[in-house]
This record gives C-alpha cells, sequence and structure tokens, in this order.
C-alpha cells in the first residue's frame, strides 16, 4: 500500500529571482540567488542545506556545479530531470528522505537565461517516427494533442482563448509577471493570433523568458520553530508514461490522471476541497487537459469548464494565480514556479491576486510531452 509522511515536511521558504529578463547572468548565477533568497524567507543559512536538488538547463552535472559554486557539501545531491516535472519529483523525494532522518534540509534551486541568452535548450531529439514530418516541437506534440481533443470532444479556439486570457488578467495582478501591465487580452485577440503549429495561435503558447525559483523543505516539527506560516506537504505522486507523443496511448488523456489520484488519496482531500490551482501552462491545452485528468471536471468538459472567466480572478476556481507560463513567466522549465506560487497564496502574500482564505493549494507540472507528471497538494496548519 503507498504511503507518504502527510504533512511531515514543510516548505519553509520560497522565492524567485530574475523573472523575465535577466541578462548577465548564468542559470546558475540565478539559481544560486533565488536559492539566497528562499534560504533567507526560511530563517536559514548555507551550511543548514544537507540535501541539494539541481536541475539546470545547461550542465547534466549541474548538482556538483551548484554546491561548488555554493561551497556546501550536501549528504545528497540529485539532478534527475523529467523536464519541467523534476522539481515536484525532487520535493517527494525531500519529503521522504526528511522523514526517513537521512536528510535535515533540503534545497530545490533552478534558473534559466534562455530569454536573454537568445533561445530555447533542445533537450532531446524527435522520435525517428516524427522527424520525417519536421515537427516544431515541443509546439507540434501540444498541437496534435489539441487537435484531437477538438475533434473528440468539441473543444473549441475560443475555449482554449479562455485560457490565455484568464491567465493575462491573473498577471495583471502580479507585479513580478512579465506581461503585468501590458493589458488585457480578449477571446477575439487570441483567436486571431499568429496561426504557429494548427490550431495552436501564437497565443495558445507560453512566454519565453528568463527566471529562477527555489524552495527549501525541513521536517514539520522544526519547520514550526522556523516561522508562523509553514506549507505542508500533504500528499504527492508522480508519473511517468513516454518520451515522444507518438508513443502516446490516448492524446487526451494523460499521466495525471494517475499522479493526481495517488496525490489526492494520500492527502486525503479531494478536488471539490481545493482552493488554489497552479499547472503547468505551456500550452492553453495543458491547463484543460490537466484539469480533466486532475478531477476537477469530466474528461471532455474542460473546454466549457474553463469558460466564462470561471478560472479568472473572481471565478469559481483560481488557477495559475501568477499568470501561469502564458503570463508571468517560462524559463524554460516551469514547475517550480508553481509551488513557489502555491506557497504565496497559503502564506496570505498574493497581494491584488490573493485568494481570500486559501488553506488547501494543488501543485501540478509537467515534463517533456505530456511525458511525466507530478502532483502535490499543499496546505496550511489548519489542514493538518
Amino acid at each position: 500500500m503507498e504511503t507518504f509522511p502527510r504533512g511531515r515536511a514543510a516548505i519553509v521558504g520560497a522565492a524567485t529571482y530574475g523573472m523575465g529578463e535577466c541578462p548577465g547572468h548564468r542559470p546558475l548565477d540565478m539559481a544560486a540567488k533565488a536559492a539566497a533568497r528562499a534560504l533567507a524567507d526560511a530563517h536559514l543559512t548555507l551550511p543548514d542545506v544537507d540535501a541539494l536538488f539541481v536541475a539546470l538547463p545547461d550542465d547534466a552535472l549541474g548538482g556538483l556545479a551548484a554546491a561548488e559554486y555554493l561551497g556546501i557539501r550536501p549528504r545528497y545531491t540529485d539532478c534527475n530531470r523529467t523536464g519541467g516535472s523534476a522539481f515536484l519529483s525532487h520535493a517527494i523525494v525531500a519529503s521522504l528522505m526528511l522523514d526517513a532522518g537521512y536528510i535535515d534540509c533540503a534545497l530545490i534551486m533552478y534558473g534559466s537565461n534562455q530569454r536573454s541568452a537568445g533561445g530555447l535548450v533542445t533537450l532531446r531529439k524527435s522520435s525517428p517516427f516524427e522527424t520525417p514530418y519536421k515537427p516544431m516541437n515541443p509546439l507540434s506534440s501540444y498541437a496534435l494533442a489539441t487537435a484531437r481533443h477538438m475533434h473528440q470532444y468539441g473543444t473549441t479556439r475560443e475555449q482554449l482563448a479562455e485560457v490565455a486570457v484568464a491567465a493575462r488578467r491573473w498577471a495583471n495582478l502580479n507585479p513580478e509577471a512579465f506581461m503585468y501591465g501590458k493589458g488585457e487580452l480578449t477571446v477575439e485577440e487570441c483567436v486571431k493570433a499568429r496561426m504557429v503549429s494548427d490550431p495552436l495561435s501564437a497565443r495558445d503558447c507560453c512566454l519565453i523568458t528568463d527566471g529562477a525559483a527555489a524552495v527549501v523543505i525541513t521536517r514539520a516539527d522544526r519547520a514550526r520553530h522556523l516561522r508562523a506560516d509553514p506549507v505542508y506537504i500533504l500528499g504527492a505522486a508522480a508519473a511517468v508514461e513516454h518520451a515522444s507523443i507518438d508513443q502516446m496511448a490516448d492524446l487526451t488523456v494523460t499521466p495525471a490522471l494517475e499522479s493526481g489520484r495517488r496525490a489526492f488519496a494520500l492527502a486525503g482531500v479531494k478536488p471539490a476541497d481545493i482552493d488554489v490551482v497552479e499547472l503547468y501552462d505551456a500550452f492553453t491545452i495543458n491547463t484543460i487537459l490537466f484539469l480533466e485528468d486532475l478531477g476537477f471536471c469530466p474528461k471532455g468538459e474542460g473546454g466549457r469548464f474553463v469558460s466564462e472567466g470561471r478560472i479568472a480572478p473572481g471565478g469559481e476556481l483560481p488557477v495559475n494565480t501568477n499568470g501561469g507560463g502564458l503570463s508571468c513567466c517560462h524559463p524554460g522549465m516551469y514547475g517550480l514556479f508553481t509551488m513557489v506560487e502555491a506557497c504565496v497564496q497559503l502564506r496570505g502574500q498574493g497581494g491584488a491576486r490573493q485568494v481570500a482564505g486559501a488553506e488547501l493549494a494543488l501543485a501540478h507540472a509537467n515534463g517533456g510531452v505530456l511525458s511525466s507528471e507530478a502532483t502535490m497538494i499543499l496546505g496550511t496548519a489548519a489542514t493538518l
């Protein structure tokens, strides 16, 4: 029987750095500065860190480089790479290790300068079954999943646009968001935007930005002495199905179906209990697919579910309250930012975007082309 140390590990520090554009910095520079902020937020110092979890876009041995850069000698270092889901998987491992007493303090960090450095970093090549068709991956793979969802369930481009519109509305409440102050976005503007990979337009695609994030996790008994508002990890799970989209069993069903089911069961809560949702929205279809697979609406109903402002500010289910990958930031791998924003909301630090009374949050991250999914349920002390 699967078990998890519910509420026995807690996030005590969370921070970002260099959101949007951060010229003159390497990814490791940025990640280290986010880590310093997160440690200060936790009232801890570098010598307290004995487990280091890192995934950098330009260094497969980033854990070694990061330990050297920070001047620490951790007991454990992990560079597991599953794309944007890696960081939530890191948090799962950290929680188990903390509960076992193997480590005392885990630091998870990431940084990317992909915007100021001039573009995306390609981490893997296309499948030999896809290469002859010259896909613009990952975009074309997500376009394929989108087209299938539209064909099978009648999802419309206007419904996809609702996801982008909601993200922009949240971003306009977040001074740290790349699209803050850039004006409102309308469904019509999204539908009329330049087509990039049919049926996805430029407005259906995430930003290309710089950015870094870090979180600090320790045992709950210690967390309560470090700060008054630790964010407890109630349940988390990951699932992997494939590497290439051509091996996906069903283009409309992602491994989030499994990771979500297990995470909710381990946390002892259900989708209806969640106050705020932070999803990896690399493309508008992601939000629709994940809301379905995580149980917030039935399969095929995602397009209708996100319509009429339901996930926007003032809607019944706040989704991607920082603006998400579509309007806040997307520095290559966005997963760690879902955890940071969940912490912001559960601590009541969201300012104009704060969701009143938020006690339970879901953070969900995606890796590859709907390949690897990781789901985490986080809560305040009231949820223990």
